[in-house]
């Protein structure tokens, strides 16, 4: 029997509690104080904390943390030793005091009406955890063409956070604004969850009657990875881990996680069979080519877009596919 979390039916003391803002960060040196910028330039009108964990980075990031917070008293840096996502979080998590947790990413930018729209959400529903859409934009053509293929169902499948869509429940949101005590209540971010941690949790806070409330209207700039390597690292590490949730929550498996493995697969074996048996095998893998030529073709809005994007939906594709296959179950530590 589920237990159904009541705190969020009960009123606020004020139509404005004060909110934690939580990130955890490593190497973000280039994004991190746009981050924290747009967040201290929020207009709500409540309390703000912000806690920032950093890893062990290569570059300025602590240094630059520091600086930023050395300028404003809203800000707390602490430290994140292992640099893993979710052990960052839960040390900011029991670093704040408030309520209310906004969760953001070095990555991100929030809107300047983003946590007074996601606070009435939360009152509005009684949800645990909202959020809303992935904005991706890039600054480099390469970014560019990565966002656009971030907000296509092409490039990332029909998730409501990348494309958009109708405001309601769902099963995982971007970043997330939540109640504290549900977060509490399960236990926190699970620290085994090198990747995917976010889509988990969620899992875990549906399990236990929390309801993930989407809304449209809650926007967060996303800044993509400014290379192929990363890029493939990134999508790699994508499928991987979730595999692994996959396989620890039976049945969350669904067609679009299941999609790039599968297409993967089709490739390879087209492409061999093709190469060694008869051309005509070759069929699966020329359609999915030219699927890639048309789709870049119709989405790019310059030329430059139009050239990178065959290369980035195929990338995205492929290397979410091969870290599904390759997830090994060594990867989570019991």
């Amino acid at each position: 029997m589920t237990t159904q979390f009541r705190h969020g039916d009960k009123p606020h003391e004020t139509d404005f509690p004060p909110v934690s803002i939580i990130l955890t960060v490593l190497n973000e040196e280039t994004h991190l104080h746009r981050a924290i910028q747009a967040a201290l330039n929020s207009d709500y009108q409540g309390e703000i904390e912000i806690v920032i964990a950093v890893g062990p980075s290569r570059d300025q990031t602590m240094q630059i943390a520091r600086e930023i917070a050395a300028q404003d008293i809203r800000v707390k840096v602490i430290e994140n030793p292992s640099g893993k996502t979710p052990s960052g979080l839960n040390a900011a998590l029991q670093n704040s005091n408030h309520e209310i947790v906004v969760r953001l990413d070095g990555h991100s930018e929030i809107e300047v009406d983003y946590i007074s729209k996601a606070v009435a959400t939360l009152k509005r529903t009684g949800a645990v955890n909202v959020g809303g859409i992935m904005a991706a934009e890039g600054v480099s053509n390469f970014e560019r063409a990565v966002a656009r293929a971030m907000r296509s169902p092409i490039g990332v499948g029909a998730a409501k956070f990348h494309n958009g869509g109708s405001e309601g429940a769902t099963d995982t949101v971007y970043l997330g604004v939540f109640q504290r005590n549900a977060i509490e209540a399960i236990g926190g971010y699970d620290e085994k969850f090198v990747r995917a941690q976010d889509w988990e949790m969620n899992f875990r806070l549906r399990e236990k009657g929390g309801v993930i409330w989407f809304n449209p209207e809650l926007k967060v700039t996303y800044r993509p990875r400014n290379s192929i390597r990363k890029l493939a690292k990134q999508y790699f590490e994508y499928g991987r881990w979730r595999r692994i949730v996959s396989r620890t929550h039976k049945g969350t498996i669904n067609f679009r996680y299941l999609a790039p493995p599968v297409n993967l697969v089709i490739n390879l074996l087209s492409l061999a069979l093709g190469a060694f048996i008869n051309p005509m095998f070759f069929i699966p893998s020329m359609t999915y080519g030219l699927a890639i030529l048309l789709s870049s073709a119709y989405l790019g809005k310059s030329w430059a877009e139009r050239i990178r994007l065959p290369i980035v939906l195929t990338t995205m594709h492929f290397s979410w596919g091969f870290g599904f296959i390759s997830s090994t179950r060594n990867l989570i530590k019991r």
